[in-house]
């Protein structure tokens, strides 16, 4: 583990309606070891509802880090990464979109609508465990926390 860890867990809101991607993210983030408090949002409103701690999500935490997915109901997210990045409140929290879509159009779209990462959703747990460490491994070398 790295010295400089937060007082705190990650805040991770997590933009995803596949309840299997949801279990292997979580079981990832666990397995690798990484502090974190994972919020999940199923669909791209509810994102921004949570975003913008309307409705249930008053009381909701601002996230450290979001994680998206593209291919999601009522809102797209693209749709969601494009409000994200539009809001003076949110736009500076990191956002790494994880999809299944390794599309050149979706990935240049992506980064177009700056996002901080792109990363295509691997099939197993030891991939995502890597890709888990890999987010733990930047978080805690290079982002800088308000205290506690």
């Amino acid at each position: 583990m790295n010295k400089n860890l937060p007082a705190r867990p990650i805040e991770i809101l997590m933009v995803e309606d596949n309840p299997y991607d949801v279990r292997l993210t979580i079981e990832a983030f666990r397995e690798a070891k990484v502090a974190n408090k994972m919020h999940l949002a199923a669909d791209g409103e509810e994102a921004i509802e949570f975003l913008r701690r309307n409705g249930r999500h008053r009381n909701a935490p601002r996230p450290d880090l979001i994680l998206l997915d593209l291919n999601l109901p009522k809102m797209n997210g693209m749709e969601v990464l494009s409000e994200i990045k539009a809001d003076p409140e949110t736009r500076r929290i990191p956002v790494v979109v994880l999809t299944s879509s390794a599309d050149e159009k979706d990935v240049m779209a992506a980064y177009g609508l700056h996002t901080n990462a792109y990363i295509t959703k691997p099939a197993d747990v030891d991939r995502f465990m890597m890709i888990a460490k890999a987010v733990e491994d930047f978080w805690f070398s290079t982002v800088k926390l308000p205290p506690g």
